[in-house]
């Protein structure tokens, strides 16, 4: 075994982490119902988006009308969902809803994206859970394999490259790329 201790810093409170109250117990329930039902939503369909959005808001999802949501997507805890109309969750997106996630109307999430709505603050030795919001504006786009961060707004028409790294605020109408995500042009409106 290493010992790492002979470094200089803090060390992690790993107890204190693991002890820590992270959830509710209505949120705890939840979890549970969620895991009992997750096969409905996994193994439902392809075309069966109706029925997930069903079982989406059976959960406490608020979910507009003709959203799609594949059933590959990974959705944590679907209480902190919100997606409006006619929005598109691609397959094995991510949608780690720690935090409340909003998805405006007519916005695409791709496949394989991942929306991390919960981070750890790394300021305190015992690393407490945090759950910060994310937030996706109308007709966004946050493309394939993208990841954008806890506490981030995409603004309204936004681009998120494939691949792109996203901790900051983006805002309406730019086109982002790369890690970090970077400005690579406004879109005309």
């Amino acid at each position: 075994m290493i010992d790492d201790d002979r470094q200089a810093g803090p060390r992690i409170d790993a107890r204190a982490n693991r002890t820590a109250l992270k959830w509710s117990r209505r949120e705890q329930f939840m979890r549970v119902l969620w895991g009992a039902a997750m096969p409905l939503f996994r193994f439902s369909p392809r075309v069966a988006w109706g029925w997930r959005r069903m079982l989406l808001r059976a959960l406490g999802a608020r979910i507009d009308a003709e959203v799609h949501i594949y059933p590959s997507a990974r959705i944590t805890m679907p209480w902190n969902l919100e997606i409006g109309e006619m929005a598109a969750i691609g397959d094995h997106a991510i949608l780690y809803a720690l935090g409340q996630i909003s998805i405006g109307p007519r916005a695409t999430v791709s496949q394989y994206a991942h929306l991390c709505a919960g981070t750890h603050d790394i300021s305190r030795a015992d690393r407490p859970l945090l759950k910060l919001p994310i937030s996706i504006g109308a007709d966004a786009w946050v493309a394939a394999e993208a990841f954008v961060g806890p506490g981030v707004i995409i603004g309204a028409r936004a681009i998120v490259g494939a691949r792109a790294v996203v901790t900051k605020d983006i805002a309406s109408d730019h086109v982002v790329a790369g890690n970090p995500a970077r400005t690579i042009r406004t879109l005309d409106t």
